[in-house]
């Protein structure tokens, strides 16, 4: 997925993430949303009449090839008849970390959308892929397309750390002079 792909501050670092976004075009984009979620904490309770289970504790997410790990995690689910239960949202909480092979987003909170396909984190949210880095208050990755957003603006009662900015470094590939030398 192209998590760098649009971002709605400074137009110079997007043009600068726009080059910078291939490598990272394909982490999500194909991510299998179906596959099944795997989920290991230190407690869980279940509150069966309101169609959701919250784990506690250490919490571990597993789908595919994404990670996500939080203090807290709610499943909300929806019964399909009989015996069968769809998970349709994830809610984590707690210094969220989300890992997918290529990159790495950290924030307060984490609402992963199983319906709409898309993952949405919130609160000093820092994304690394590689060396290249981009800090906000808001992260939102839509599955579907491998588009994701970032904005400096965190959603109210939490906070970016940045002043409602995106800032980001990113690398310079490092270029050899008709000389040999670097520069």
């Amino acid at each position: 997925m192209t998590m760098f792909a649009r971002i709605r501050a400074m137009p110079a670092l997007a043009a600068m993430l726009a080059l910078a976004g291939p490598a990272a075009a394909q982490a999500l984009r194909g991510h299998n949303t179906a596959a099944p979620v795997d989920v290991e904490a230190d407690r869980i309770e279940v509150q069966d009449r309101a169609d959701r289970a919250v784990f506690a504790g250490n919490v571990r997410v597993r789908q595919g090839d994404l990670a996500l790990d939080a203090a807290r995690l709610t499943i909300a689910y929806d019964r399909q008849g009989g015996d069968g239960l769809q998970i349709e949202r994830l809610d984590a909480a707690g210094g969220v970390t989300l890992r997918s092979p290529s990159e790495t987003a950290r924030g307060q909170y984490a609402i992963y959308d199983l319906n709409r396909r898309q993952i949405t984190m919130v609160g000093g949210v820092t994304l690394n892929q590689g060396a290249n880095v981009i800090r906000g208050g808001r992260l939102v990755i839509d599955l579907n397309s491998g588009r994701a957003s970032m904005d400096g603006a965190a959603a109210p009662g939490t906070t970016t750390g940045r002043g409602g900015r995106v800032t980001g470094r990113f690398t310079v590939p490092q270029r050899q002079d008709g000389t040999g030398e670097r520069r």
